[in-house]
């Protein structure tokens, strides 16, 4: 069967539904709508010389995807990714391949040294990682909770001086949540250092992101200072995602992550959501141990690869 790789055509809207229809396949523990898709591609940095590649068969179906770019906000120049999910029933056309040489070229023309990728856990993917150069660098898990089983109840009374959100009460002056934002993920595990400091940037591709539920997102404040925020993400139907949860340095071993994540769990499953999914780094013991807590259990794993490119 002939496979050829071209864009995602913009504007499109069952482009974006077939992207949607492979990632679900590839990878059924994320969050991923048409719409977000669209986002993606029409929202991204233009330093990040973002691709969304489609592999197409001659009859036209679309049986793989990869997100490619430039870490743009790193300070280490040449620092990329790229993402490379194929429908698993159509496995073993050489999709995978020609994603993958696809965006290699793309990022090398325009300077990348190191790329990343994460590769979910098994045999054949491992193998083809590896295959293409590929080394491994460090692991993570996906974490499903059925919203159907029972939840942590909720305290009856706060503590003083604490009180319970919505992100939505910040519309008007989000800048708290991008300072909370901030500081919280440079203190995650990650492979590529990050400069969080473009507060337009942040407004224009996380806060304004349709994934972005800011009914659900909720955040803690102590002393009317933000303290603690978790992100949430829905596909608007049952599916509810933490994208990120955070307590700020000066009010952490005060069981706030814990406090933050009940709520919005708590709110996502009175609004209809019936499945909630989450991601952790091997590594990050104090996180794993707060979803452990809630009863979320690991449904799949995955690797971040890494090779060198040769540049052009």
């Amino acid at each position: 069967m002939t496979v050829s790789i071209r864009d995602l055509r913009p504007g499109d809207p069952s482009d974006a539904e077939s992207v949607v229809r492979v990632r679900r396949a590839a990878l059924p523990f994320m969050i991923t709508t048409a719409e977000g898709v669209a986002f993606e591609l029409a929202g991204a940095h233009p330093a990040k010389h973002y691709r969304l590649l489609v592999a197409e068969t001659a009859a036209g179906a679309v049986i793989g995807t990869a997100q490619v770019g430039i870490a743009h906000d790193s300070p280490q120049p040449g620092q990329s990714y790229v993402n490379v999910h194929v429908d698993p029933a159509h496995r073993g056309l050489g999709a995978g391949t020609l994603l993958l040489r696809a965006a290699e070229a793309h990022l090398a023309a325009r300077g990348a040294v190191d790329t990343y990728a994460w590769v979910l856990d098994g045999p054949a993917h491992r193998a083809f990682a590896e295959r293409h150069g590929y080394r491994p660098s460090r692991s993570a898990h996906f974490l499903r909770l059925d919203l159907a089983g029972a939840l942590p109840p909720l305290p009856e009374v706060l503590p003083a001086g604490v009180e319970l959100r919505p992100a939505s009460a910040f519309a008007a002056d989000p800048r708290p949540l991008f300072e909370a934002d901030a500081e919280t993920t440079s203190d995650e595990p990650g492979d590529v250092a990050v400069e969080f400091d473009d507060y337009e940037d942040w407004l224009a591709h996380t806060w304004n992101s349709p994934a972005l539920d800011k009914e659900l997102t909720t955040v803690v404040l102590v002393d009317g200072a933000v303290a603690a925020f978790t992100a949430a993400q829905t596909d608007g139907a049952t599916r509810y995602a933490t994208a990120m949860t955070g307590t700020l340095r000066a009010f952490r071993g005060r069981g706030l992550a814990k406090l933050v994540k009940n709520a919005s769990l708590h709110r996502a499953r009175a609004a209809g959501y019936t499945e909630a999914f989450t991601g952790n780094d091997a590594g990050n013991a104090p996180m794993l141990a707060v979803n452990e807590w809630f009863g979320y259990e690991i449904c799949a794993s995955e690797t971040r690869y890494t090779r060198k490119l040769e540049t052009r």
